[in-house]
């Protein structure tokens, strides 16, 4: 008969400033630091938006783990891909506008992307969980209603989805429900148990 090995007591480092993600974890109960990344979120060129959401969750897990080698770390990232279209955060106003207004009516689909890396161990694992999200058509006056109550300039696609973002939308299917709000509890439980830490 075989027993599984004891889980090792390693610190969770979060690897994200986003209060979104912060909150998200915390539902797991159990203890985690905070640390910024300080990673360039530039894409590449001609790089898709799943390629790009991969790419920068693990690039975000990798930097944190390099300051904090003994640490289970998690990286995020989320893209809204409209077509192969990378939507990012938009940072202002005029961009948000612009971002609804190209996804009214349309459905978009949440990239977003996990990496669970322990250097110590040299663990790395990377998931990523799709949402598919269908807009309503959006008037403009839904758009600005929207923006001034919610201000969601640090959302990808501008949706926050939390809040009164639903009222954008017709329908989402996902198999991992806060995929879109930005992280992916399932996924990462799963695997921040393949990490050898202990949730229950």
């Amino acid at each position: 008969m075989t027993s599984n090995p004891p889980p090792m007591f390693r610190t969770v480092v979060l690897g994200s400033t986003s209060v979104y993600r912060r909150e998200l974890l915390s539902r797991l109960r159990l203890p985690f630091e905070v640390a910024a990344p300080g990673v360039d979120e530039t894409p590449l060129t001609g790089e898709q938006p799943q390629a790009l959401a991969l790419r920068l969750a693990r690039a975000k897990a990798q930097a944190v783990a390099a300051r904090h080698p003994e640490a289970v770390v998690i990286g995020s990232d989320q893209v809204a891909d409209l077509a192969g279209l990378a939507l990012g955060k938009p940072g202002t106003h005029d961009r948000a506008v612009e971002q609804l207004r190209r996804m009214s009516g349309h459905t978009v689909i949440f990239q977003t992307a996990l990496a669970v890396v322990c250097q110590a161990s040299g663990f790395e694992q990377v998931d990523l969980a799709a949402v598919r999200v269908r807009f309503r058509t959006l008037h403009e006056q839904d758009i600005e209603n929207y923006l001034q109550a919610e201000q969601p300039y640090d959302c990808a696609g501008s949706a926050k989805s939390e809040g009164l973002g639903n009222a954008l939308l017709e329908s989402i299917e996902s198999d991992d429900p806060t995929a879109l709000v930005g992280l992916p509890l399932i996924r990462t439980a799963r695997m921040l148990r393949a990490a050898g830490v202990k949730l229950l």
